[in-house]
């Protein structure tokens, strides 16, 4: 398998996707799994906490370097959190680095009690992210995914602003990626909202 060029370290990252039931993590995590292992590196894909009806908090780890033995990831470890939605965000923050870097969709999916009203929903996570040391890169990524077709197609925005965060020379790769694991008749929305995803800056104003 070998060193990948211009990279002698190898040293194992750790990813975490957190999000809701029924966004699409599990697909964002395949992908992104796919990815690494086309890269060359050994990965490791786990889904832990996984309630994954709808509502459900839904984690899945990904774990990639020259040889990767476990798939969990433990508090304080994660380079990379991409969140789905800001109060997963905030729930899992705990397990980034310090340093660390959180993609956080700003779309709010209201939890059971604050939709009995039992609980009121945080404000301005994002900021309270940043104060807490976090590099925080929040859009409203329901943007891209709409203007390609689709709500449910935040999960692939998700992943074409975080395949910014990875060399250019692996687009090809991304693309790829996209043919395998996502349904046909689904991928041309996909692609778009990837591509989106990508120019969020641009978009998001």
């Amino acid at each position: 398998m070998g060193h990948l060029e211009g990279d002698n370290e190898m040293e194992t990252k750790n990813i975490m996707i957190v999000g809701v039931g029924g966004q699409g993590t599990l697909l964002a995590s395949k992908l992104l799994g796919w990815v690494l292992m086309e890269k060359g590196y050994d990965v490791k894909v786990s889904e832990v906490h996984g309630m994954s009806q709808r509502g459900g908090s839904v984690v899945t780890y990904v774990r990639y370097g020259e040889r990767v033995y476990s798939p969990v990831i433990d508090r304080g470890e994660a380079d990379i959190i991409v969140a789905f939605e800001q109060l997963e965000a905030a729930r899992w923050l705990d397990y980034l680095k310090v340093g660390g870097r959180i993609l956080v969709n700003t779309q709010k999916t209201e939890p059971m009690p604050v939709i009995t009203g039992s609980a009121v929903y945080p404000e301005d996570l994002p900021e309270k992210m940043r104060s807490a040391g976090a590099q925080v890169d929040a859009w409203d990524f329901l943007l891209p995914a709409r203007m390609a077709g689709s709500a449910k197609a935040v999960n692939i925005a998700l992943m074409g602003r975080l395949s910014t965060y990875f060399p250019e020379d692996w687009e090809s790769v991304w693309q790829e990626g996209l043919e395998k694991n996502v349904p046909e008749r689904f991928l041309e929305m996909n692609r778009k909202a990837f591509e989106f995803g990508k120019k969020i800056q641009e978009l998001d104003k």
